[in-house]
């Protein structure tokens, strides 16, 4: 291949297949990085994109936002990263940094935001430009395959592990990437983790127990005690309710994903007791500088199986159907 030339996976419209294409080597604009791909975990996120669950923001897209790789060159202004630097690359690509969000702390609210995979090319590719800005140190300690599913499944896990407050019984709905990261960082702070599976799905509940969980059963099944707080990984509506029947009075249920099927109805009854419903949207740098200090001490470890770039679609495809154990990560 030419030294110009770089390989993507492009989708050119909603739920259809990525298509591998080689273009020029993108070069990044003042304050962006170029940055050459090691790794691309794939996040349900990427499905929702590619499902058009998401609706399209602009053609020929790709999609990834668990992106880790190597500066390799740096746009006008940048003076914060060097040639050589080992980054992270998140779903959160850009705000405005003007509005009232991003001015109290809130950026991952800014109604202007751009999102890695979305709005920008992310890292199906070998190689992503990205806002330098934006870009998160990644630990020593962790190869780069480990270290990308910690850019979503981590960072999402982690701040929606905070919104569940001081619970010290933890469900959680949908055990996947995100729920095998949190579960480690919910255990080292001493929490009882609670996993609930698709019915009948015994693999992962193994898997849960291997964690750490106190208790692993499917999803129409109830935990042996109230719980303090759940939180829904499972991008399934009907688990809000069906969740809210398992935490105490004053419990909180907490909806992690960035889409969600409709919630049904439930009697007034289940939420009455002051539990709380309440979502968790993006994320800011702040959660990534947090939670990426904190990996390496709880230590997070990540199970992970790879596949070469032009196998993103049989990715995409066994994360549809849930047969996937911890992440899979794209290798350019």
């Amino acid at each position: 291949m030419s030294a110009g030339l770089s390989r993507a996976m492009v989708l050119d419209a909603p739920r259809s297949p990525l298509r591998l294409v080689c273009r020029e080597v993108p070069k990044p604009g003042p304050g962006q990085v170029r940055v050459r791909v090691s790794a691309c975990a794939v996040c349900r996120t990427d499905l929702h994109v590619v499902d058009g669950e998401l609706p399209p923001q602009r053609p020929e897209i790709v999609p990834g936002h668990e992106i880790v790789g190597r500066v390799e060159a740096l746009g006008e202004g940048v003076d914060t990263l060097a040639v050589g630097d080992r980054v992270g690359i998140p779903w959160l690509g850009m705000t405005c940094g003007r509005c009232h969000f991003c001015r109290t702390g809130r950026e991952n609210l800014c109604a202007e935001a751009r999102f890695t995979g979305w709005h920008l090319d992310g890292g199906y590719a070998e190689h992503a430009v990205a806002d330098a800005r934006f870009c998160l140190p990644i630990p020593d300690g962790y190869t780069d395959v480990e270290a990308a599913p910690l850019l979503c499944a981590g960072l999402i896990g982690h701040r929606a592990l905070r919104m569940a407050g001081e619970a010290r019984r933890l469900g959680l709905w949908g055990f996947g990437a995100a729920a095998h990261i949190v579960a480690q960082e919910a255990r080292h702070e001493g929490r009882e983790v609670f996993a609930f599976t698709r019915p009948g799905d015994r693999e992962a509940q193994d898997f849960a127990r291997s964690l750490g969980a106190v208790w692993a059963g499917g999803s129409d099944e109830s935990p042996p005690v109230p719980l303090d707080a759940a939180i829904i990984f499972a991008p399934v509506g009907a688990l809000v309710p069906a969740a809210l029947k398992t935490v105490e009075r004053g419990g909180v249920v907490v909806c992690a994903g960035i889409h969600m099927s409709d919630i049904p109805g439930f009697p007034y009854a289940d939420l009455w007791g002051e539990r709380v419903i309440r979502s968790v949207a993006n994320l800011t740098r702040a959660d990534g500088i947090e939670f990426l200090r904190l990996a390496p001490r709880v230590p997070v470890r990540t199970t992970v199986e790879t596949l070469p770039l032009e196998a993103a679609n049989e990715a995409l495809a066994r994360l549809r159907a849930g047969a996937v154990s911890g992440a899979l990560v794209l290798v350019p």
